[in-house]
């Protein structure tokens, strides 16, 4: 019995409410269609249909099984697509959420023009979800921050980023052309969450406390409503100003005080996962402001002018 063809002629009776309409839709005699619908219920040990000489309804049953007929004749179209055009193949991968959104478009769009044949299908997932979904193999490929300590992961060229600070448009900081650590002092702190980027932000933390500033509270998150509101600042590239709303500004930092590093990982390096990591890492040199670890802003601190600005 091909219970595939015998549930396709059901669903056409059901529709049609009609054995001699769903015949001719069908294109065959009524029948041996009707036979076919007696096999399916002997099959599956249920009537599907009360029969009248004036009309065709559909029993419970009948009605239950429609809506799973359904989706197993689409599934098998389906199938047979694959097979007939064969299926893209996939590459799961993931970009920490705070990347930009300029970045990640930039990058999608890269990929998905320089491999036609492969499908990307990305989440944004921070540093640890993404060691956790690579040792899983959930994704195939990521773009984490450093210091990363994981076992049997592999990775890619390391960028460097020597992020500013975003300040309310109001700061008194803000007048200055750029900001010396040191005159965040007095100030709370936005950073990246803890549980999803331990290395960076410890790493982040120790930086700015070896440069003066030990920020009064550190608050987690990524959006920028705390910085708006002048309870917080936050660090970021240049190209965060782009996309930080109407009030905060973006100014360096004197001596580049800073440094994230970020690059590709992965278990398996496919030629898919290959074609990834290069895509990226011309993207985050042009979107995203990042350089080759070896050519890195100097991580050189200026003693600060005893105004604590600077012009």
């Amino acid at each position: 019995m091909d219970l595939v063809r015998h549930l396709y002629y059901f669903t056409v009776v059901a529709e049609e409410c009609h054995f001699g309409n769903a015949a001719i839709r069908l294109g065959i005699a009524q029948p041996p269609l009707s036979q076919r619908i007696k096999r399916l219920e002997e099959e599956l040990g249920a009537r599907l249909f009360d029969r009248s000489s004036r009309q065709v309804r559909l029993t419970e049953a009948g009605r239950l099984l429609l809506p799973e007929a359904r989706e197993v004749i689409a599934r098998v179209d389906r199938l047979r697509e694959l097979v007939r055009h064969g299926e893209a193949r996939t590459l799961k991968a993931a970009l920490p959420p705070d990347l930009g959104a300029t970045a990640i478009a930039a990058l999608v769009a890269r990929f998905r023009e320089e491999n036609p044949g492969l499908r990307l299908a990305p989440a944004e997932m921070w540093t640890a979800d993404q060691v956790t979904a690579l040792a899983d193999g959930t994704i195939d490929v990521g773009v984490v921050r450093h210091p990363v300590t994981a076992p049997g992961l592999s990775f890619g060229e390391v960028l460097v980023q020597a992020p500013g600070v975003l300040l309310a448009e109001a700061d008194p900081l803000a007048a200055a052309s750029s900001v010396h650590l040191q005159d965040l002092a007095d100030r709370e702190l936005l950073l990246f969450p803890q549980d999803g980027e331990p290395g960076a932000h410890a790493e982040t933390l120790s930086d700015c406390r070896r440069n003066g500033f030990v920020p009064v509270e550190v608050h987690h998150g990524i959006g920028l409503g705390l910085v708006l509101a002048g309870s917080a600042v936050a660090f970021g590239p240049k190209e965060a100003e782009q996309l930080a709303p109407q009030g905060v500004v973006w100014r360096p930092l004197l001596g580049s005080p800073l440094t994230w590093r970020v690059s590709t990982a992965w278990r398996a390096r496919t030629p898919e996962v290959a074609a990834f990591a290069a895509a990226a890492v011309r993207t985050l040199k042009e979107s995203a402001g990042m350089t080759e670890e070896g050519v890195a802003p100097a991580r050189q601190v200026r003693r600060r002018p005893a105004m604590g600005f600077l012009a």
